[in-house]
């Protein structure tokens, strides 16, 4: 079979060999950390978590991108977030303050510099996450009838703090490293495992409850067939959207220099229907964890915070695909910028056939990415707001969050960029690639988030 063909050459190539060894023993060391309980944590104080978290959909979210680990109150319940947050800072920063856009025209040595406070912002909300982490297992454990108290001092707080702090720091170095010697991008890798190995648990559980007898929620094999026939349709859909684009034809002019000719060939400009990937859908859940925060902070249940605190409920996902709507044009219009494609056109004698170089043809370009970036939007939204509809039909909460939301978009992707990996090195050894006809696309960034 030309699977088993693929898996033998890949295992020929010594350096790809070496990469995948790396890449799973380092995941190895992650799962089995995110058992490694907190010290002074008991079974009942972790049951007592995992029940809140089971019961709320956000909590549930956080504890997929552990994998696991936010439920287990892990030294790495933390996870990689503060680092994706403290990156989305400073990627936000190299867009509005000079001084970062500096930087980033700087190459290596700023892309070092801008790492680097991306990890001491990290640090920062490293502290700021664990403590509302261990505050928050204090008022679970205390509200659950089972009998024990939890009461965290003050030196308490702060080794546990130190702990959490440094398991997340330690998964964040977990991630540079499968980038350096593995497969891939390190951090997004990392967010795929946690994410992966939420995804037996909730197919058993979904399975489970269709069985005839299984009480509220049956429906039988057959509907958790059709359910599967969803997700991988579901699942194709999102293949779609990342790799969607409009190819822009390109024209060069030729140059005769010496006894050579260079130039003249066409070419095209890959304009991606999602250029904005899940930035929007990471925005946009930010604004929407404000209302809960307020809920969390009044305590009180009136219908407007009820209404926006329901992750499953219609004013939650009405608003939540607007917002989606509004931040793909704006993170859009913000790194892609026709004006400076149409000046390194001109620069290289490159022209778009039919248009003028210069002013004309950044009118055009921006006018093909705003055509594009609609239905974009609205795909990208609909998926987003899929998992609500799941949970319509009689989806269990924790199933239900792979049939869309950035769970799925960052799953997609990541396998895209690593099977491209994996390509490019058969390729490079004059091996056949892992399809048989045409290349895999990976996203045009590195990132996942």
């Amino acid at each position: 079979m030309r699977f088993i063909e693929t898996l033998k050459n890949i295992w020929t190539i010594q350096e790809l060999r070496q990469r995948l060894l790396v890449t799973l023993l380092l995941v190895f060391i992650y799962r089995v950390g995110c058992y490694v309980v907190l010290p002074g944590i008991s079974p009942s104080d972790i049951d007592a978590l995992a029940n809140f978290t089971n019961k709320s959909g956000l909590m549930q979210l956080l504890d997929m991108f552990s994998g696991g680990a936010f439920s287990q109150a892990s030294i790495f319940a933390l996870g990689i977030m503060p680092y994706i947050t403290a990156s989305i800072v400073i990627q936000l920063c190299g867009m509005i303050l000079p001084s970062f856009q500096k930087m980033q025209r700087e190459g290596e040595s700023g892309r070092q510099k801008m790492n680097q406070y991306t990890r001491y912002l990290t640090v920062l909300i490293l502290f700021l996450q664990a403590p509302a982490y261990l505050i928050n297992l204090q008022m679970q454990v205390n509200g659950a009838a089972n009998g024990n108290a939890m009461s965290l001092g003050f030196w308490t707080t702060v080794y546990l703090t130190v702990i959490l702090c440094a398991g997340s720091m330690f998964i964040m170095w977990l991630g540079e490293r499968i980038t350096d010697r593995g497969i891939g991008n390190g951090i997004s890798f990392i967010i795929l495992v946690g994410i992966i190995a939420r995804l037996p648990g909730a197919l058993y559980y979904e399975f489970v409850s269709r069985l005839p007898g299984a009480g509220a929620g049956q429906g039988g094999l057959v509907m958790f067939i059709v359910e599967i026939v969803l997700l991988f349709a579901v699942t194709v859909g999102a293949v779609l959207l990342v790799q969607g684009t409009r190819k822009v034809p390109v024209q060069y002019a030729k140059r005769i220099v010496g006894n050579r000719q260079y130039g003249g060939a066409r070419q095209y400009i890959p304009m991606k229907v999602n250029a904005a990937g899940v930035m929007p859908i990471i925005f946009a859940q930010a604004i929407m964890f404000i209302p809960m925060s307020l809920a969390g902070f009044r305590g009180g249940d009136s219908g407007f915070m009820h209404a926006f605190t329901d992750i499953n409920g219609f004013w939650y996902n009405f608003v939540f695909f607007i917002l989606i709507v509004a931040f793909t044009y704006f993170y859009t219009a913000i790194t892609v910028r026709p004006t400076e494609m149409a000046d390194n056109l001109k620069r290289n004698n490159g022209f778009i056939p039919g248009v003028k170089p210069g002013k004309k043809t950044a009118e055009y370009l921006e006018t093909i990415m705003s055509r594009i970036t609609l239905p974009g939007s609205i795909f990208l939204g609909i998926v987003a707001i899929l998992p609500a509809f799941a949970r319509f039909f009689g989806i269990s909460q924790n199933f239900a969050q792979f049939f869309g939301g950035t769970s799925l978009l960052i799953m997609v992707g990541v396998v895209l960029d690593t099977l491209q990996q994996v390509e490019s090195h058969l390729m490079m050894h004059h091996y056949d690639g892992l399809m048989k006809e045409g290349k895999i696309k990976g996203r045009t960034t590195g990132q996942a988030y």
